[in-house]
């Protein structure tokens, strides 16, 4: 790996997501092997650095995750070889890590921020800046970030959005005097704006065509960014050998969609395919590749989406609807999250109508406007004398009456929160969306179970 750095920013909406992007499509376009991470439970971004990179982006979570497996994780998946997945067994030429939030911005003060993976991990930090109407204001911005905290060593300086070559002009005075390197300042572009999204998030995988890798090249200084970003062989990551897992399953199967199965993340998908070969299957479709005889031998993986958004198509691939529940009847292992609990329950209601469901859990789910009610944070709970780790992010809810949780669930401070753990047979469902490592734990605690 001859590269690798952190783009951060101030506050959301300053524009990671675009610049990392740009600069992922322009690097790959250059004929360079690229490995994009992203900072935090998201899945969202990782779908638009897939797009562009043509390789999976991996999750970097603090809090999910030790800081020895963030640091494996990324060595893993950039040094290549027998530890690291097939798909993935050439090394990297350079690895580009978003942020998320702000860069000091974690679940408790700075815990769990970017600034705590660039410090694991030891990477630069290139900065981008929303420069809107501001100019020598942004020398205290800068200088406050770059003495905050001095084991966050900064790449340089992205100064977005900038109005007019006269105010590029002042905002490099700004960087020379805080003494930042400038790496480059990106004029106020329409088609650099990020698209409007459902419930704040976008399942394009539009890269706006290939205006913005361009225009990247053209307003960036792409040879100072590689060469104040270079490894040397300095970030060599250690990655340890997974131990050999227990086979408890013949097969596994995944439900996949675009929207209504989708928020999977790949290191997920990895470590289960060490426990048994992988088999996708859209749950829209009414031809479900397993049946009854495989509830004694096979786990059935429900992600999260939007499947409230589908619900005609789900309704009408009714032979698929009946199959889950009679393989959850049998005593078939089951893992749900989110949208794929929501599709256990007995009806989905929206504005519309209700929906029935696969009626395996005995509640109904609102996704009505005035119900909506956004849930977000980490999630930690114990289960089976095991500790779990994931997140929630929704703003549909359990309509009356309320399920009662098989055990008590907490966020990231330790707080007591409302979210339910339902569990049915072999069933386990959520809200929380596990980390790879607490969804593998389960699934083996299941198969021996």
């Amino acid at each position: 790996m001859k590269n690798a750095f952190i783009l951060a920013a101030p506050s959301s909406a300053s524009g990671k997501t675009t610049v990392a992007r740009g600069l992922m499509a322009l690097f790959t376009q250059q004929g360079l092997r690229v490995q994009p991470f992203k900072c935090g439970p998201d899945y969202i971004d990782t779908k638009f650095h897939e797009a562009v990179c043509r390789r999976p982006s991996i999750n970097l979570d603090t809090f999910m995750a030790s800081p020895e497996h963030v640091r494996d994780l990324f060595g893993r998946y950039t040094q290549g070889g027998d530890d690291a997945p097939e798909w993935a067994y050439e090394p990297v030429d350079i690895a580009i890590v978003e942020g998320m939030m702000g860069l000091f911005d974690g679940y408790d003060r700075d815990r769990g921020s970017t600034a705590e993976i660039a410090h694991t991990l030891g990477l630069p930090v290139v900065l981008i800046v929303d420069a809107r109407s501001a100019a020598y204001s942004m020398a205290a911005l800068l200088q406050g970030f770059i003495r905050f905290r001095s084991d966050i060593r900064f790449a340089g300086v992205i100064f977005n959005k900038v109005g007019s070559p006269r105010h590029e002009a002042m905002l490099r005075e700004v960087a020379d005097e805080v003494g930042i390197a400038c790496l480059g300042c990106i004029s106020k572009q329409t088609a650099l704006e990020q698209g409007s999204r459902y419930l704040g998030l976008d399942f394009s995988t539009s890269t706006d065509g290939s205006s913005l890798p361009s225009l990247l090249a053209q307003q960036l200084d792409i040879d100072a960014l590689l060469r104040i970003t270079r490894t040397d062989g300095g970030l060599k990551m250690t990655t340890k050998k997974e131990a050999q897992q227990a086979m408890p399953y013949q097969r596994i199967f995944v439900a996949c969609n675009a929207e209504s199965f989708s928020f999977i993340y790949q290191e997920t998908l990895d470590l289960l395919s060490t426990l048994a070969p992988i088999t996708f299957f859209d749950p829209e479709n009414g031809h479900p590749p397993f049946s009854t005889d495989d509830a004694r031998h096979a786990l059935l993986y429900l992600p999260g989406g939007y499947p409230e958004k589908h619900l005609l198509e789900l309704v009408d691939a009714e032979h698929t609807r009946r199959t889950i529940r009679t393989f959850a009847d049998a005593g078939g292992r089951i893992i749900a999250e989110c949208g794929g609990m929501m599709y256990l329950c007995k009806q989905i209601i929206t504005d519309v109508g209700a929906f029935p469901a696969c009626g395996i859990l005995p509640y109904s789910i609102t996704a009505r406007q005035a119900d909506r009610r956004l849930a977000l944070g980490y999630r930690q709970f114990t289960l089976y004398g095991q500790e779990f780790r994931g997140h929630e992010f929704h703003y549909t809810r359990f309509a009356d009456p309320l399920p009662a949780s098989v055990v008590q669930v907490f966020d990231a401070k330790r707080r007591p929160v409302s979210t339910p753990i339902l569990r049915y047979n072999n069933v386990i469902a959520s809200y929380t969306h596990l980390s790879p490592t607490s969804l593998m734990k389960l699934a083996l605690t299941l198969g021996t179970d």
